[in-house]
């Protein structure tokens, strides 16, 4: 099994340049052989809270159709996020897009503090996938400050816990402080994705990661670069690469 986090720098309120640099990290990510990858928070837009109504998808967007074609040209699952407008209702989700062209959402469940002004929380888009007998969930963001949602995770048989984040240098000490210990407290695999660069005029903290399931930090990527974490699992052994582009 091969997965990626994508590390990327989004450009504010440009769909289409974020779209393409999709496009650009999932290429590389099929080249390497891997099965899923993974973006950060609100990826496709850049995080937001004023503007997602304006850039909000719907889960029959057109904007998704390459992202579709992609998976399923090349086998590979594709995790994007953006604001998602479900009926009549905003939520920060993303997009869970599998090679049989289907499309899941997930959307956050624990808002940050002044999220809850442009969008509601949901515990009923909670999906899991599979791959290789190995059961995905998933989390964006605050949704890991909160211990319950990990903790539900692994009631699940969560073998694999895909974080797709936006922390700032001054929060990332502790995402990585909880995500390790998430990692060892519930023995699941920890994939965390997070932007290098600036989003919603703050700078982002990069240092996408992977811990295994004893609580080992397998790998890390730097605070400014964009690019790929890649993890590879053979027998129960990960290792990693980074591939800066």
């Amino acid at each position: 099994m091969i997965l990626a986090a994508a590390q990327t720098k989004p450009t504010r309120e440009d769909i289409e340049a974020n779209l393409l640099e999709h496009y650009r990290l999932i290429d590389l990510a099929v080249q390497n052989g891997a099965q899923l990858i993974a973006f950060p928070e609100m990826s496709i837009t850049g995080y937001e809270r004023e503007y997602a109504q304006k850039l909000a998808f719907k889960k029959d967007d057109s904007r998704l159709d390459h992202l579709k074609k992609l998976a399923s040209e090349n086998s590979i699952i594709i995790v994007a996020g953006a604001p998602i407008q479900i009926e009549s209702q905003l939520f920060i989700g993303e997009f869970i897009i599998s090679p049989d062209n289907s499309v899941v959402i997930y959307t956050k469940q624990f808002l940050h503090e002044g999220e809850d002004e442009f969008f509601q929380s949901s515990f009923n888009h909670n999906p899991m996938i599979t791959i290789e007998d190995q059961q995905i969930s998933f989390a964006i963001c605050a949704d890991i400050d909160n211990p319950l949602h990990p903790e539900n995770a692994s009631k699940r048989a969560t073998d694999i816990y895909i974080a797709s984040i936006f922390f700032t240098p001054n929060g990332i000490p502790s995402a990585y402080r909880d995500l390790q210990s998430y990692a060892q407290k519930h023995q699941m695999n920890i994939l965390m994705s997070n932007f290098s660069g600036e989003s919603w005029g703050s700078p982002s903290a990069g240092q996408s990661a992977f811990w295994n399931n004893k609580g080992e930090l397998v790998a890390q990527m730097n605070d400014s670069d964009s690019g790929l974490l890649l993890v590879e699992n053979r027998n129960d052994n990960w290792t990693s690469s980074i591939i800066i582009n």
